[in-house]
């Protein structure tokens, strides 16, 4: 069955229907769309899709196309719920549980036959949070119950019936700034987090701070600093702010200044706010539930194994940020633990170097060349930390260098729907460094290590597994993955005197066979071109992807499908490189 992703994105919603479905055997293409209902036509007469799915759209499909061909739109929201701020309602009211449903389209927005539904509990937390945990496992559950009623003879979808006792939504508008306000002389600390919770990711709360217009983002309570309403009252190491509430106080980490005709950049709400912060405002050293925008690195220690989290926010990483978590996984190293387990974050395990912070800098292509330093700095302390079992431990997604990181460890151990993206190349054709010449084809190979990075196809955990990319795909759900990584963690620790006797042994083989500052020095003179070349691609993708202008391709488009098709039989890369313009 030939399977057509439609998408407004190529987001992590679309990546897993994608390695989820091309798993189990369907041919799929993903195509992004942006607006342009030629281009769209033009991939459904190419590719003659058998179903289409919609993951993930701002706009609606053209009535001619889906009139035609069968189209099931994934609404992130009750069965009933319409509209375009579905997350954004039930978080901001506190809604108990949510869900997900699967609906057919049709000229009424939200209101087709529906397929599938799936309702969860809903965690008080941000948006992105919810959607990337809760709202994607449900919707690929909604995904395999569509598939299999598309294949069943009769089978026809209930229309939407607001009597129906399981119909707990509403049509509900677009959720404006006004509606998302914080009063702050009057709003409670559980309404000032639900509020930005909502926002979190787009659009964030409009709000002021010394008088500077700012969207709020990542937000969680503080449980013991008191002041005035509104006032900020302490900052964190790591770059967020205390704001005192009528009756506590809360921690926000990021900050998007407003920009007349937009464009501001998300960032630490330190940097943003700049001169702006008082001389005398106090560094406050405190204690938060997990996760958090303060404490973004930790290390907790069962017996003889450290788990060292790092839960940097999009799971981007900034130059301050590696050397924190280097200096981190230093002190975990020289301890007397046995084995340390790389956990990243609750959301994301890595995206590797920080490109907002890249954006803002005063000198992109000289902070572009700083970050990538201190990743690979980070890197080869791992790589070279022979006295200790490293197990990388992916629960969650991975990306560019950020999935590259994990190899790095003795043993890689991922989630089976993780998905992940170890390559470079979308990022206006970046060469890419974190020894990944040394640490990808040692696992697979140079042949499949190029097809890996010049394709930019997502993989799961379960393909990475069978490629040999990971050690071990594990099943379930994120608690029954930890446990997992515990007892094998476990194990290896057992076998610590003679894994580590061994691992001694293969270091100094490789490094005989070719010094890893060989590795480096060749990844870190393309890097150099990428960075400081006139007219780099890498700043205008860069830009692109900073400032969230729309794609309007993706790796798995319909022409991107067919010029990887001619590359396997002309071998020409500029083919796809045609295909991306």
């Amino acid at each position: 069955m030939r399977v057509l992703l439609v998408s407004s994105a190529f987001n992590s919603m679309t990546q897993l229907f994608f390695v989820e479905l091309s798993d189990a055997g369907y041919e799929v293409a993903v195509e992004i769309y942006g607006g342009d209902e030629q281009r769209l036509e033009e991939a459904f007469a190419a590719f003659r899709p058998d179903l289409t799915i919609a993951p993930f759209l701002t706009r609606a499909i053209p009535e001619r196309i889906w009139r035609e061909h069968l189209t099931l739109i994934v609404h992130p929201g009750v069965e009933g719920d319409r509209g375009a701020s579905a997350l954004d309602w039930a978080i901001q009211e506190r809604w108990d549980q949510w869900g997900v449903t699967l609906l057919q389209a049709e000229a009424e927005m939200d209101a087709g036959p529906i397929w599938a539904t799936r309702n969860f509990p809903l965690r008080q937390a941000p948006k992105s949070s919810v959607y990337r945990r809760e709202a994607i496992d449900a919707a690929v559950s909604c995904l395999w119950e569509a598939l299999a009623n598309v294949q069943t003879p009769g089978f026809r979808p209930r229309p939407l019936d607001y009597a129906a006792p399981t119909a707990l939504g509403r049509l509900r508008p677009s959720m404006k700034q006004a509606d998302r306000r914080i009063d702050w002389g009057r709003c409670e600390t559980a309404d000032v987090l639900a509020r930005i919770h909502a926002a979190d990711g787009v659009p964030g709360v409009l709000d002021q701070i010394y008088g500077l217009p700012v969207y709020l983002h990542a937000a969680c309570a503080e449980p013991e600093l008191r002041g005035a309403p509104g006032a900020v009252i302490a900052r964190s190491e790591s770059g967020a702010i205390c704001r005192a509430t009528v009756d506590g106080a809360v921690w926000i980490g990021r900050l998007k200044p407003k920009l007349e005709g937009g464009g501001g950049i998300k960032r630490s709400a330190v940097d943003t706010l700049g001169d702006l912060i008082p001389g005398d405002l106090p560094v406050a050293a405190t204690r938060l539930a997990h996760p958090n925008p303060v404490e973004e690195v930790r290390l907790d220690r069962i017996g003889d194994i450290v788990h060292l989290h790092f839960d940097f926010h999009n799971g981007a990483m900034s130059t301050v940020q590696c050397r924190r978590l280097q200096a981190a996984f230093r002190q975990a190293a020289e301890s007397s633990a046995k084995v340390i387990v790389l956990a990243g974050g609750d959301d994301l395990f890595s995206n590797g170097i920080h490109l907002n912070e890249i954006e803002a800098s005063a000198d992109p292509a000289a902070e572009s060349w700083a970050n990538i330093v201190a990743m690979d700095d980070l890197i080869r302390e791992i790589i070279t930390a022979t006295d200790t079992i490293v197990i990388a431990a992916l629960g969650r997604n991975a990306g560019a260098g950020g999935a590259i990181l994990p190899l790095a460890a003795d043993f890689v151990l991922a989630r089976q729907s993780v998905v992940l993206n170890p390559h470079y190349r979308n990022m206006g054709w970046l060469y890419g460094s974190e020894y990944w010449t040394y640490l990808l084809p040692r696992r697979v190979g140079w042949e499949r290590a190029v097809q890996l990075t010049e394709a930019c196809l997502p993989i799961s955990g379960r393909r990475a597994a069978e490629i040999g990319l990971v050690d071990e795909a594990i099943s379930g759900d994120t608690e029954q993955c930890a446990r997992a990584v515990q007892a094998f963690a476990a194990a290896q620790a057992e076998r610590h005197a003679a894994l580590t006797d061994r691992k001694l042994l293969q270091r100094a083989e490789d490094e005989e066979r070719r010094p890893l500052d060989a590795y480096r020095g060749q990844e870190m003179t393309q890097m150099y071109r990428n960075f400081y070349q006139p007219d780099a691609p890498y700043h205008r993708a860069r830009s692109a992807f900073v400032q969230k202008r729309p794609a309007c391709w993706s790796p798995l488009s319909v022409r991107m499908l067919t010029a990887l098709k001619r590359l396997e039989t002309n071998g020409s890369p500029d083919l796809v490189r045609e295909a991306s313009v």
